[in-house]
């Protein structure tokens, strides 16, 4: 798997040969997996693919309109992802490191964000906007 940086006119962008598309089904699924071993399991597994669809789908409300990824690093089961976005005039840094499983299935998602006053103003832009979802 590799990842490629795509700077198509007038902007940046990442495309994926086969993962991101893999990670946005893992993402968005509703449905357990057929390798789910019982009812709790499956429940869990729906609620974190709920959650993390939900969350995914706040911060491109949230960082869309301004955000940049701006360099990438990746490994086999896993990528991580800079990036910049304005928000409120402050400009904020952060990192996207992804981890998938052997099926192409994400799990684990974790952001880092810097400045902290960019930090702090996210998360109530990121709160106020997953109210309303």
């Amino acid at each position: 798997m590799t990842l490629t940086r795509a700077v198509p006119p007038g902007g940046g962008g990442l495309a994926c040969d086969r993962r991101v598309p893999a990670i946005r089904r893992a993402s968005a699924t509703s449905s357990p997996t057929t390798s789910c071993s019982g009812r709790r399991r499956c429940t869990a597994r729906r609620r974190g693919a709920n959650r993390t669809t939900a969350y995914l789908a706040a911060a491109l409300v949230v960082l869309g309109p301004t955000l940049r990824y701006v360099h990438q690093w990746y490994a086999e089961d896993s990528a991580v992802l800079e990036f910049e976005a304005e928000l409120g005039g402050l400009t904020v840094h952060g990192v996207d490191i992804l981890r998938w499983n052997a099926d192409d299935r994400l799990v684990e998602f974790t952001v880092m964000v810097r400045p902290l006053r960019g930090l702090q103003h996210l998360v109530t832009l990121m709160a106020a906007q997953l109210e309303r979802s």
